[in-house]
């Protein structure tokens, strides 16, 4: 891939954080200002009974998850380490679909790591998915939330289907390899090659007679 290519394709993944970041932090605002305060039971609803905007404030990780518990900083550090870690591994050599991927992760994260800063440590969550008709309820969660988990999908779906960039040193072993088997592949040949052609009843040059 070409240096520009990759600069391309590494701002255009920079355009998807940055949106990400402000489309999280614009409707974390409108809702806060329009259905405050948390948790009071108001319910917006958007599809029938299905989809609805409930304000509420989340202290764990996304979806509600480690609610006040103090693994949640381990396993944000982790995730943290490994989602760089891949990044830079694909930096200036992966496909756009690569960058677009970790463009939706680290805005999601980005987006509610901003909201613990603001808010001392919970983040605001306003978005509630439940079917009435069989008693399901899923944990509210938020914009920022939605794009962590698709990009997480869509990364395991690369992982799947081998389309994470390879580094750089598998790339240039290979080559060396081949040459170094060719190579002694040829060797033999050359020297039948050189070797002197008897004639029949011709004695070898160094013989002793």
């Amino acid at each position: 891939m070409s240096a520009r290519r990759a600069r391309l394709y590494d701002l255009l993944a920079l355009l998807v954080m940055v949106l990400v970041v402000a489309l999280d932090q614009w409707t974390k605002a409108l809702v806060v200002s329009y259905l405050s305060p948390p948790d009071s039971g108001r319910v917006v609803p958007l599809l029938g009974e299905y989809l609805s905007l409930y304000y509420t404030r989340n202290s764990g990780a996304a979806f509600g998850l480690f609610a006040n518990s103090v693994v949640l900083a381990g396993l944000i550090a982790v995730a943290v380490a490994v989602v760089i870690t891949l990044y830079l591994r694909g930096l200036n050599s992966g496909p756009l679909s690569y960058k677009l991927v970790f463009g939706l992760i680290i805005g999601g994260a980005v987006g509610n790591l901003i909201d613990r800063v603001r808010h001392g440590g919970y983040v605001v969550d306003f978005i509630l998915f439940r079917i009435p008709q069989i008693g399901f309820r899923f944990a509210v969660f938020n914009l920022a939330d939605s794009a962590i988990t698709v990009g997480v999908i869509l990364l395991l779906l690369l992982m799947v289907t081998g389309a994470l960039p390879r580094t750089s040193g598998s790339a240039e072993q290979s080559p060396r390899r081949g040459t170094t088997e060719v190579e002694i592949e040829r060797a033999p040949t050359e020297q039948t090659a050189t070797s002197p052609t008897l004639r029949p009843g011709q004695p070898p040059a160094n013989s002793h007679r």
